[in-house]
């Protein structure tokens, strides 16, 4: 019973009731227009006078209502009214004007049946309350029965009178149950008339997965980036402590270093950030290449202390700078990785080499013990993300990617095309 109540009288019921209320006040400017037409063509009858004629001018107007329907904000008004009132989820209403001829059908389908079911639902919200009032009042109200020219002659008898309350209570309850009813219907024939297209669902789809995919690569950038200079800078900063007494000079090399990563990395901040920035920002510095920093990435990498050896059998001129760009910031996950994983006891072998046709980048490092795994199976916690961000880059590349121990050897290899870049 309660249930029952809620479905009649509850919030939602409620505010259907009004967007119902609603569509019948839209309807009525239509209607006068039928009524107009509707007179002359009647022998000029009037028209408010008579319930067919009345139904005529609602039928003459709903046409008119489907045709000024195709005005651009109709669309976007109904869907807002219909997620506010109606209860509808955003994400399944289109909220844009109507463009195809497919979407402008739906949104006239939509219009004359919000106007068309809202008019019949007003209407009888304006009738049948004062009726049922009065059927309600009837056999207490003794002025109600002496002059009620509207009411069936029924009501003369008794058992009619005793009846006439229950009659308009069941009224009332019958116009709850027709608004509430009509009110879930449109609700649920909404998201298809009023929601997106296929084609605009599709250009949604692909407006999300461009926006991800940005966010992705900001993501990327940073990890690569920020992320390594902050291990670079903490390896060389640790072993700065640690010879403070007795090796000045190699102090001095390690702040020089430190302050040379940190400027670094702030232009290469302003250059990922320029991601977000529509057509990217003048003066923004440019991304680092294996052609033009390479050199640079492995001095500072030294710097803090750790051993790296590194072989180019490439000209790095030559490769294009797609290329060039994405296999600096693999070799530089890939030291960031021992960075963070096996420290500034280990030495690192770095390799770079064209082969057949193929950009091939390797990097390893020997494996002491589980703590020194620079990968998924490392101890250290939230580890991993490197790794997956090579993985995307070598995956967008069209290129393969292997990365796990291999005996005493943590070894990653990375083979890119160096034809069909894109």
């Amino acid at each position: 019973m309660r249930r029952a109540a809620r479905l009649l009288f509850g919030r939602r019921a409620r505010l259907r009731w009004v967007h119902l209320i609603l569509g019948g006040a839209l309807a009525m400017p239509y209607v006068l227009v039928g009524s107009v037409i509707i007179g002359p063509a009647a022998g000029g009858t009037n028209v408010f006078g008579s319930l067919p004629l009345q139904l005529a001018s609602f039928g003459v107007g709903l046409p008119l209502a489907a045709v000024t329907s195709l005005f651009p904000l109709t669309r976007p008004l109904e869907a807002a009214a219909v997620r506010w009132l109606c209860g509808v989820d955003a994400d399944r209403l289109a909220f844009g004007p109507a463009r195809t001829r497919g979407e402008k059908g739906r949104t006239a389908g939509w219009f004359t049946l919000h106007l068309g079911v809202g008019g019949i639902i007003a209407g009888m919200s304006l009738a049948v309350p004062p009726f049922a009032a009065v059927l309600i009042l009837l056999p207490v109200v003794a002025g109600l029965r002496g002059t009620r020219p509207a009411l069936p002659e029924v009501f003369d008898h008794p058992w009619a009178l005793a009846l006439a309350p229950v009659a308009g209570a069941a009224m009332l309850v019958a116009l709850a149950g027709c608004a509430a009813g009509s009110g879930a219907l449109l609700a649920r024939w909404a998201p298809a008339l009023l929601g997106p297209s296929p084609e605009g669902r599709l250009a949604a789809a692909e407006a999300r997965a461009a926006d991800l995919a940005v966010r992705n690569r900001l993501a990327r950038e940073l990890h690569d980036s920020v992320g390594h200079a902050l291990s670079a800078v903490t390896l060389q900063a640790s072993a700065a402590r640690r010879v403070l007494d007795s090796d000045p000079e190699f102090v001095r090399e390690a702040l020089a270093a430190i302050e040379d990563t940190t400027r670094r990395t702030v232009g290469e901040l302003d250059a990922v950030l320029g991601v977000l920035r529509e057509g990217g920002a003048p003066g923004t510095a440019p991304a680092p290449t294996l052609a033009a920093d390479l050199d640079g990435l492995l001095r500072r990498t030294r710097a803090g202390g750790q051993r790296v050896t590194a072989t180019v059998d490439a000209d790095p001129e030559s490769l294009p700078p797609l290329l060039s760009r994405e296999g600096y910031r693999i070799v530089q996950e890939g030291l960031s990785n021992t960075l963070k994983h096996a420290g500034d006891r280990v030495t690192v072998d770095v390799r770079i080499a064209v082969v057949d046709g193929w950009l091939e980048i390797t990097v390893e490092n020997p494996v002491t013990g589980p703590a020194t795994l620079t990968g998924p199976a490392s101890s250290r916690p939230g580890g991993g993300h490197g790794l997956r961000g090579i993985a995307d880059r070598v995956r967008l590349l069209g290129g393969t990617m292997t990365a796990g121990p291999a005996g005493q050897t943590w070894r990653l290899h990375v083979r890119l095309p160096m034809k069909g870049t894109a």
